[in-house]
Parts: structure tokens; C-alpha cells; sequence
């Protein structure tokens, strides 16, 4: 995993922040200054953050755990879900459904009812309809698609989540504190990182920004998938090593077992 330098934060424009009547005083440790009323932000430390955001990304994903990116804003959205989607992660880039963390079952029983009408699709159940139904059902799955679609693999809770922009994604931010779930976040100078577990302070406005970013985080993450895969490999080979070895021993446990009884079968007085 290798940290945007600083030439192309600021090529990405990562270091403007909003006008300086906007700005929250919770975010004064990452201005660098103040030019033409905009906030410019310290692009030195939001390559430590970032640095920081990303190894603990790397580590959730080694451990085959599941981050969820939610992203509503129109420059967003695409980004997130092209990046999210190459790594398998779930993501959320329409409007944030009420209780999607604090009412989960309620959210993976929309995502059952998907896949029921999937069903009825393939084995013909669909074709007896009538016209109308059809139309209801059909309407009803692609409701269902474009605003759970990205999370129909999600079966269990996140354990950790992406969030572009943290004030229009107050609500997910919340419902993931109120349950102690790790939050990663894009905060620019209007906001407040105090809910927020790994900040990133940067222009969570730019779609350049935002890309770059997320190419990182992402690159992360797929780099603890790729050592996830090679431990499983290692582990079975080691089990099959040690498997190998433990045959032989047992093999000659059981000649040595007979060898005993032999004797003893040979002593033994005949019935009469």
C-alpha cells in the first residue's frame, strides 16, 4: 500500500477546504491557512490520517470482516461504488435507509423478499401472474434493487464504515455509534470529526478528491484480502504437512498394537 504523495493530494485538489464563515473550530488542528476566505487544509496531515485509515482497513479486511460505504452525494457516487464493488465490499450510494445498522433484520428481510421475486423469476412462478401483478412485482424488485441491491451479500452487521461526507451522512454515523461500529470518514472543514474513529481531513466535495482517496483505502483493502488468501493457503498446507507426518505415526502405533496381541492370542488357553 503506498500513500498518495503530497504533489498529488494537491493535484486532486484535496486541500481545499469551504469558506471560512462555514467552518467548524473542531477542524482548526488540520488548516493550514486561509486564503481568499477558503480554508486550505494541511495536506500533511491528511496523509497521516490517511495512512492511519488505511492500515486499519488492511486489518479489518485480513480478517475477512465486511466494510460498508455509504456515499449519497451525486459527485460520490459512482466513485464509491466503481471502487467498493472491485473490492467486494458493500456500499450505499441512494438515500441512507432509516435503521439500516440499529434495524437490521428488518433491512435483510427486504433483501430476502429480492431474492424471493428472483426466485419466482427462474422456476416460472412469475410467467402465472397476471398482467398487472406482474407489474406490481417487477416495479417492487427494482425499488428493492436500486436501494438495497449493493448490499443484497451483507448477511450480518458491518464491522466497519466508510462514510464521504460526514454531515450529509449524519444519520449512518450515528446509528454506527450507537452499536460501536468503527467509523472511517472524509471530513472537510464544515464538519465535526468528534464522532468520527479515523477522520481524513479533505475536500469531500471534488470527485477527484474523493477518488483518491478511495483508490487508497480500497488498495488497502484488497491487499489484506490478498493476505487473507495466502494465510488460508498457508494454514492448509500446513495442515496437510502435519496431517502427512501424523499418518506414518499412526500406522506404526497400530503395527506395534497388533504386534502385542499377537503373542497374548498365541498364549491363550483353547475353549473346551
Amino acid at each position: 500500500m503506498q500513500t498518495p504523495s503530497f504533489d498529488q493530494l494537491l493535484e486532486a485538489t484535496c486541500h481545499f477546504g469551504h469558506l471560512k464563515r462555514k467552518w467548524n473550530p473542531a477542524m482548526a488542528p488540520y488548516i493550514f491557512m486561509e486564503r481568499n476566505g477558503i480554508h486550505i487544509i494541511d495536506l500533511y496531515k491528511t496523509q497521516a490520517k490517511l495512512e492511519e485509515a488505511a492500515a486499519a482497513l488492511k486489518n479489518i479486511a485480513k480478517s475477512g470482516k465486511k466494510v460498508l460505504f455509504v456515499a449519497t452525494k451525486k459527485q460520490a457516487k459512482q466513485v464509491v461504488a466503481d471502487r467498493a464493488s472491485a473490492v467486494g465490499m458493500p456500499y450505499v450510494i441512494e438515500r441512507w435507509p432509516g435503521g439500516m445498522l440499529t434495524n437490521f433484520p428488518t433491512i435483510r428481510k427486504a433483501v430476502k423478499k429480492m431474492a424471493a421475486i428472483d426466485k419466482m423469476i427462474k422456476d416460472g412462478t412469475f410467467d402465472n401472474l397476471s398482467k398487472r401483478e406482474r407489474l406490481q412485482v417487477t416495479r417492487q424488485r427494482a425499488k428493492l434493487e436500486k436501494n438495497l441491491g449493493s448490499i443484497a451479500d451483507l448477511n450480518r452487521l458491518p464491522s466497519a464504515v466508510f462514510v464521504v461526507d460526514v454531515m450529509k451522512e449524519h444519520i449512518a454515523v450515528e446509528e454506527a455509534n450507537r452499536l460501536g461500529i468503527p467509523v472511517f470518514g472524509i471530513v472537510d472543514t464544515n464538519s465535526n470529526p468528534a464522532n468520527i474513529d479515523f477522520m481524513i481531513p479533505a475536500n469531500d466535495d471534488a470527485s477527484k478528491s474523493i477518488d483518491l482517496i478511495l483508490a487508497t483505502v480500497c488498495e488497502a483493502i484488497n491487499e489484506g484480502l490478498e493476505e487473507r488468501k495466502v494465510e488460508k493457503v498457508d494454514n492448509k498446507d500446513a495442515e496437510e504437512e502435519a496431517e502427512g507426518e501424523a499418518k506414518p505415526r499412526r500406522q506404526r502405533v497400530r503395527r506395534k498394537a497388533v504386534a502385542e496381541e499377537a503373542p497374548k492370542a498365541e498364549e491363550a488357553p483353547a475353549a473346551e
